[in-house]
């Protein structure tokens, strides 16, 4: 059903595709951080609870990931665990370039394994240089909840995403204040 609703967003009806999405899915949280953290047992056992009271207190079943950095493969990590104990959780990969729509194009680092669907988000601009951060705008557009780990470092894609999200007046925890 999800993909077939991403083939929609192709007629510019961004706002209800947005609503089909998220209704049909239910709530959702994707992840932003800094490529290159500190990751502490202290970090993985925050962000283990952290997600797995989103599951089970919070009625969370779709995470979205971008793939890129260190942060963003502990969550991928952590979430991957958890899937062995809620299995209706889904991890949903949001590509960054239309080309890799196809399995072919796609980079070998994405196994079909790792994750229940890889989808392309229509962006609003696309020139190559800024399509990770509107592809993480849409993200955020979609998302319920984000979870961030992000030091004030006024140049990252991370720190931008979470200004972004603010703006939206998004829920967000960003753990690397907790941590």
């Amino acid at each position: 059903m999800h993909s077939q609703v991403v083939n929609i967003l192709t007629t510019g009806k961004k706002k209800l595709y947005n609503q089909i999405v998220n209704m049909s899915l239910g709530k959702s949280c994707s992840f932003f951080g800094h490529s290159e953290i500190e990751i502490t047992e202290k970090l993985k056992l925050d962000l283990r609870n952290f997600i797995e009271n989103l599951i089970v207190k919070e009625n969370y079943s779709v995470f979205y990931f971008g793939g890129f950095g260190m942060f963003d493969n502990l969550c991928h990590e952590i979430v991957s665990g958890l899937k062995q104990k809620f299995s209706h959780i889904k991890r949903i990969f949001c590509l960054s370039d239309p080309r890799h729509q196809s399995i072919l194009k796609r980079p070998s680092w994405l196994k079909e394994e790792d994750f229940e669907e890889f989808i392309y988000l229509e962006l609003s601009f696309d020139y190559w240089y800024t399509r990770i951060y509107y592809r993480n705008c849409e993200m955020i557009k979609l998302s319920d909840f984000i979870i961030f780990y992000v030091n004030n470092t006024n140049n990252s894609g991370a720190y931008k995403a979470l200004q972004f999200a603010k703006k939206m007046k998004k829920n967000i925890y960003n753990l690397a204040l907790k941590n």
